[in-house]
């Protein structure tokens, strides 16, 4: 996900796209250990988008 469009997002939104993607992360990493994924660089992407969404709600925290 582009950061233009988390931008885009309210905050509300924000926080519940970041659980889903949270829970997304980890079913990823279990299955993961059970049998290796296909593409293994999907775990990677997915954990950065949550640090970029995370730290977008964060400057909207601070400038409020």
């Amino acid at each position: 996900m582009k950061t233009k469009e988390i931008m885009e997002l309210e905050t509300k939104d924000l926080v519940e796209r970041i659980e889903e993607e949270v829970a997304r992360y980890n079913q990823m990493l279990l299955n993961h250990t059970v049998s290796p994924l296909e593409n293994p660089s999907l775990i990677k992407a997915t954990r950065r988008d949550i640090a970029r969404m995370k730290t977008i709600l964060r400057q909207r925290e601070l400038n409020k």
